[in-house]
């Protein structure tokens, strides 16, 4: 997970670079950071059934090539076309790899499932803290192309090693919480689609996943257009640019918030996390709108956007798996993280919003008031949906099956 990380996180600090260097359109541009989060979101049904047919070794050895791959190819591209190319097969890489230790921690940890998975995705979250500065210094000594070419065959690498010490639970190896709501059956694909639950969260999730995507794809412009970018912080043992250093803070926040935030859920549930987090993250975005322009403000409140974005990687899987089960969970979760693909639609659109107004304002405060909604079902209609779902995942799966029968026959 920490490998996979560059390919999202960093792809922030190359945009300047290519658009210096072929002077495209900076929405022209943005557009291969929503192909790749497309591609990667949106196959993660696909390769959920991978994962139950081959296990994990084999997706994230293959996934590992495919990073590799991705980023071999931007470093050879002299047209938006080969961007997007690398785009796109850096996602398949990145959604192999991510859905397969998601899953994977999910049937590993039952009574720690928030904790297991955020520690899973903090890798991911928290990955390239400490390569933002290497890579930042990489690009401007020997260009972008270079920096994509060695840092995509070292994180290539590092991942397909990491691939051959993976393996699932085997039957009756792990044991289903006795502290924590959790449905007693596993839901099919299917019957997951026809909850109540399913699609609230996937609405919720939404909703909250669209200002992190706008913040990780676009922190580098807004911190240029707010004329904060080449602000020099002075930290007395060491000078460094508001935006690197900004970058680096941010991955830190939001690789603590996945565990942190997922073992508090595991404690006090799910929906009361939710409400925490999410009035955190709406809060914050709407004071970095307001406050960004200074060089301070936009470093802490920037922190706190992504302490609080973060999180939501952690408790939507485990509440899945809480919800659905762990047998299907590749699938099941593999649709609720098209979410994030949602999300990434609204990446190029944000720059679209603010050259119509002329205020990155405008686009945070839009993104908060979605935060801010989702923390309103997390106190209103989550918890009375969740527990009537649980309440019927008691009912046996032949109850079940034969009321669909006798349905179906009426």
């Amino acid at each position: 997970m920490i490998a996979t990380a560059n390919i999202q996180y960093a792809w922030t600090l190359f945009v300047p670079e290519i658009q210096q260097t072929f002077g495209w359109e900076r929405a022209s541009i943005q557009i291969a950071f929503t192909i790749f989060v497309l591609v990667q979101t949106w196959l993660a049904p696909i390769e959920g059934y991978f994962i139950d047919k081959f296990g994990p070794r084999i997706m994230v050895a293959f996934g590992a090539i495919m990073i590799g791959t991705a980023w071999v190819l931007n470093s050879q591209a002299m047209s938006l076309t080969g961007f997007y190319v690398g785009a796109a097969v850096g996602g398949i890489g990145v959604g192999c790899i991510y859905a397969t230790c998601i899953n994977n921690a999910l049937k590993w940890f039952p009574d720690r499932r928030g904790l297991a998975v955020g520690l899973t995705a903090g890798g991911f979250g928290a990955g390239s803290a400490a390569t933002i500065l290497p890579i930042a210094s990489m690009i401007e000594s020997a260009g972008f192309q270079e920096t994509f070419f060695f840092f995509g065959l070292l994180q290539g690498g590092l991942a397909f090693v990491a691939a051959w010490f993976l393996r699932a639970p085997k039957a009756g190896e792990v044991k289903a919480s006795d502290k924590l709501s959790q449905s007693r059956r596993d839901y099919t694909l299917k019957e997951a689609l026809n909850t109540k639950l399913f699609w609230l969260m996937l609405l919720m999730f939404t909703c909250v996943v669209t200002g992190g995507m706008m913040a990780v794809a676009q922190l580098g412009v807004i911190a240029q257009d707010l004329g904060v970018k080449e602000f020099k912080v002075d930290l007395y043992f060491f000078v460094m640019a508001a935006l690197p250093l900004a970058l680096m803070l941010d991955r830190v926040m939001n690789g603590i918030s996945r565990p942190l935030f997922g073992w508090i859920s595991d404690h006090i549930g799910r929906e009361k996390t939710m409400v925490i987090a999410f009035t955190l993250e709406g809060f914050g975005i709407i004071a970095l709108g307001y406050f960004g322009h200074n060089p301070w403000a936009f470093l802490i409140l920037s922190g706190v956007v992504f302490l609080a974005w973060g999180e939501v990687y952690s408790l939507f899987s485990a509440l899945a798996g809480d919800a659905f089960g762990t047998k299907h969970i590749g699938k099941i979760y593999g649709v609720l993280y098209c979410a994030k693909g949602i999300g990434a639609l609204f990446v190029p659109v944000g720059n679209l919003l603010m050259e119509a107004t002329g205020t990155w304002s405008s686009v945070l405060y839009t993104v908060a008031a979605m935060d801010l909604f989702a923390a309103f079902l997390a106190v209103t209609l989550l918890p009375r949906v969740l527990k009537a779902h649980v309440a019927q995942s008691t009912i046996a799966p032949s109850s079940v099956e034969k009321s669909g029968t006798a349905s179906a026959h009426a």
